[in-house]
């Protein structure tokens, strides 16, 4: 084991209260970004299971994906994230998780699953970058023309009425559980989780739901 992974008692407590929270669209919004991809994830693989069918693992670009794969806070999880890498599609159990990435032309494996089979997603978005085509909807020519004046992507129409966070919204159209790991982000129809065992810099706002772990300390 690493000696910054979390610790068996860090996983399980953080994962029992993912599962014991009736919420079903969670912002983990935390600076520790493989941390909280780890608890994420350990959380999808024990729901998978239990409740077997498909579950997509969105991440902003394969840069991040590649991180995550070789940072993420317990070794299971990396040793699947490197395995999904390079298949993009991945049994385990009775269930398959599916790769892709902020930019909709990934979507291809994820796109024409049966709604009726996807059980949850999950959403990594990088703290220090804006994902491609992550635009307010522009309806005007002058607004087209300005925006490929600044060489920004142009959504295609389905995805345009989405706006602003189209990886997440999408996905919230019609998968019934997702997990968004985002820090200094606020996602329209979300409920943001905080775990007492990471610390924070500034006090705990109004509104946020604080899992009840251990306080242990945790190195990232």
């Amino acid at each position: 084991m690493s000696r910054k992974d979390l610790t068996r008692e860090q996983l399980y407590e953080s994962v029992k209260s993912l599962i014991e929270c009736d919420d079903k669209h969670l912002h983990l919004c935390q600076q520790k970004l493989y941390t909280l991809y780890s608890i994420a994830f350990q959380y999808l693989l024990y729901k998978s299971s239990k409740d077997h069918g498909c579950y997509i693992i969105r991440v902003e670009d394969s840069f991040l994906a590649e991180k995550l794969a070789r940072k993420s806070k317990d070794p299971t999880t990396r040793k699947f994230m490197a395995r999904l890498l390079h298949t993009r599609k991945l049994r385990y159990e009775n269930s398959t998780f599916y790769l892709d990435y902020f930019n909709f032309q990934s979507w291809a494996l994820t796109s024409d699953l049966p709604q009726s089979k996807i059980k949850a997603a999950l959403v990594v978005k990088n703290t220090s970058s804006t994902p491609m085509a992550d635009y307010e909807n522009y309806e005007t020519d002058a607004d087209l023309a300005e925006q490929e004046e600044e060489k920004k992507p142009i959504l295609p129409l389905p995805l345009q009425e989405f706006g602003k966070h189209f990886y997440l919204k999408t996905l919230m159209e019609v998968v019934p559980e997702t997990l968004t790991v985002a820090f200094g982000e606020n996602f329209e129809g979300t409920v943001p989780m905080k775990f007492g065992f990471i610390p924070e810099p500034d006090e705990v706002t109004s509104g946020v739901r604080i899992a009840s772990d251990v306080i242990l300390s945790d190195d990232e």
